[in-house]
């Protein structure tokens, strides 16, 4: 079959001929229908991600949407390497039916960001009974924002949405939530922000997108005089796009209830992510998640490997 191919750990991926897909007892051959690049997928390619077995060739891409041998349309996922779902057929371990009304290609390009920011907001609802107030850093980019619109459809009193974009917070400014503008500033005024933001009534939930000199200031905030001290907050590290290692304050654990945790693959079983895939994509055919997407063929791998920009790119078939 023909499909994005990673040779070495540094190179970007060429079209190119690949093994077909083992087969999986009870599992039918899928065709692609489009494959999110999204920031997950680079890091596994180039070995940088924890999920990395280090084992070259490899075709990129956790999940797609497919379409199955009777002509249906599925959301799947979490292929065996070295096969990715960025190839023409795909064999998978699930796949879940795309609702009416959702766009297959906005489903490929939204998923997995969206996924990243709603389990840890149905764990701390299932935990606690409700959302209060939801703190969310990286707020501008896919997976921060689909997580603002995941807080809010929730059921979450208050959303502090913090990031760079200022269209991108304007946008989430128009959909009710508060938001905190981090661009042209340093970290002492990022802290003064947020602060001023948390003042009001402190996150019980913090959804960190992009730790390093971010969540320094966040923690700074958190440990401020402005800030409720007999508070449970859960600060949870989503994704490191500022940076991969961040100083927490010894007197931040010792001045306040905070739990300090994580969400991602490892931390969260492969079972509770697929069981809450069809209320994800509900949101996709509701219209209260959108993910803008580029569409690349395959055969143009290259070109949607160095895409940029607001929208993400999506591999289709040729």
């Amino acid at each position: 079959m023909r499909a994005a191919v990673v040779g070495t750990p540094d190179a970007a991926p060429v079209y190119a001929d690949f093994p077909d897909p083992e087969q999986r007892p009870g599992r039918e051959p899928l065709r692609l229908v489009g494959a999110g690049l999204h920031h997950v997928v680079r890091g596994l390619a180039s070995g940088r991600h924890y999920g990395s077995n280090g084992a070259y060739p490899l075709v990129p891409g956790v999940d797609a949407v497919a379409r199955t041998e009777d002509g249906r349309l599925v959301y799947t996922g979490l292929p065996r390497p070295p096969w990715g779902t960025m190839a023409e057929r795909l064999v998978t371990p699930f796949e879940v039916e795309l609702p009416a009304g959702a766009d297959p290609l906005a489903v490929a390009a939204g998923m997995n960001p969206g996924m990243s920011g709603w389990m840890p907001l149905i764990a701390r609802r299932e935990e606690v009974g409700a959302l209060g107030t939801v703190l969310v850093l990286g707020a501008t980019g896919m997976s921060g924002s689909l997580a603002v619109r995941a807080a809010l459809a929730l059921g979450a009193h208050r959303v502090i949405a913090a990031g760079r974009d200022p269209e991108a917070l304007e946008r989430l400014r128009g959909l009710g939530a508060v938001t905190v503008p981090l661009a042209h500033a340093e970290p002492a005024a990022w802290a003064a922000a947020l602060g001023a933001a948390l003042a009001e009534a402190p996150p019980p939930l913090v959804l960190d997108f992009v730790w390093g000199r971010v969540a320094e200031a966040a923690f700074a905030a958190l440990g401020g005089g402005g800030v409720d001290e007999s508070a449970d907050i859960d600060y949870v590290q989503i994704g490191s796009l500022a940076g991969t290692d961040a100083a927490l304050p010894a007197a931040l654990l010792r001045s306040r209830r905070i739990r300090v945790t994580g969400s991602g693959t490892g931390s969260v079983s492969k079972a509770q992510m697929i069981a809450e895939i069809p209320d994800v994509l509900a949101r996709f055919a509701d219209g209260t998640f959108d993910a803008p997407y580029t569409a690349y063929p395959l055969s143009r791998i290259g070109e949607a490997w160095a895409h940029q920009g607001r929208t993400r790119a999506v591999v289709v078939p040729d």
